[in-house]
């Protein structure tokens, strides 16, 4: 049995009026982590070397775990870089799936009709906060984008339900 506002199966011949991928963004490349760690091991190689000529030895080894910890620093950011958000909206469905690095991905329905935009907009600082609404249940989106990059999702998810409440039309060409 369902709910009279559960929204319907989507078929495959509807048309998608917003969809979008969401990753968190990362600035550094992987040739740019290469260097990176290169670089600090080389420091510490060299900045190593000479406490141990002096004859502090147990410092060259502080100098190898700092680089150990940068190394296990950047890995770490890079693999939360895998994280994924997808969100599709048709004319019968809002759909929000997110699938997390670590832990179990999760998927969120929601009745187009039903459903609008919520947003915490500050003057200095931009969107801070964005989330679909649906029948009184929030739904986060966009948690890793920065302030710009949620006011445009913020903009793009209430175009597109509002094109779908005032009804989706359809061109043919023929």
């Amino acid at each position: 049995m369902t709910d009279a506002n559960d929204p319907p199966v989507v078929p495959d011949e509807e048309p998608t009026v917003f969809a979008a991928t969401l990753a968190p963004h990362r600035s550094l490349s992987k040739r740019g982590f290469v260097l990176v760690i290169l670089l600090t091991g080389g420091i510490s190689f060299v900045s190593g070397g000479v406490f141990l000529a002096m004859g502090a030895w147990p410092v060259f080894g502080f100098f190898g775990l700092d680089v150990l910890l940068v190394y296990w620093a950047f890995k770490s950011n890079f693999r939360a870089a895998d994280a994924r958000e997808y969100i599709r909206i048709t004319p019968s469905l809002v759909e929000v799936r997110h699938v997390p690095v670590r832990g179990k991905p999760w998927q969120v329905r929601m009745n187009p009709f039903w459903t609008r935009v919520k947003r915490e907009d500050d003057e200095d600082h931009g969107t801070l906060a964005l989330a679909l609404v649906s029948r009184g249940r929030e739904t986060p989106v966009g948690g890793f984008l920065g302030p710009a990059q949620k006011g445009e999702l913020a903009d793009g998810l209430a175009a597109a339900l509002s094109e779908v409440k005032r009804g989706v039309t359809r061109t043919t060409f023929g």
